[in-house]
């Protein structure tokens, strides 16, 4: 099956191709893909971490393709988009397991919120929030 083109997508097929996009994106960090990594995050890329760190996608993508940071698991359930010209924002809960500098960090609940624009004809990730859900 093959995509069409964006002029003759419908929003109800644009919103599920960001939805593939982000599960794809979770895919490659999980795996530590960087090659797909890299092509799924936008080169002014910046996440704000659970402990309010800021991130550049240098930064980000480096710990992920050192070890440094390790998904071990990351669930996303439904995820929410508004659409608009270009730009779009996405929002899920996922339940996230990782290693971060050796340290492991349990089975958790997220809130994830990621604003991705189009750019070359691709989705790309500007902007990441992960917040912790206290249980």
């Amino acid at each position: 099956m093959t995509t069409p083109p964006a002029r003759e997508r419908s929003p109800t097929d644009e919103t599920d191709l960001l939805r593939e996009t982000e599960r794809a994106r979770l895919r490659a960090l999980i795996n530590a893909d960087m090659d797909q990594a890299q092509r799924f995050h936008a080169t002014d890329f910046q996440l704000i971490t659970p402990i309010g760190a800021t991130l550049s996608k240098e930064e980000y993508l480096g710990a992920v393709a050192s070890g440094y940071l390790k998904y071990l698991t990351w669930r996303p359930a439904d995820i929410a988009v508004r659409l608009h010209d270009g730009a779009a924002v996405i929002r899920y809960r996922a339940q996230l397991e990782a290693v971060f500098g050796g340290h492991k960090l349990p089975l958790s609940d997220y809130w994830h919120t990621d604003a991705y624009e189009k750019r070359n004809g691709q989705w790309v990730v500007v902007w990441s929030q992960a917040t912790s859900i206290q249980t």
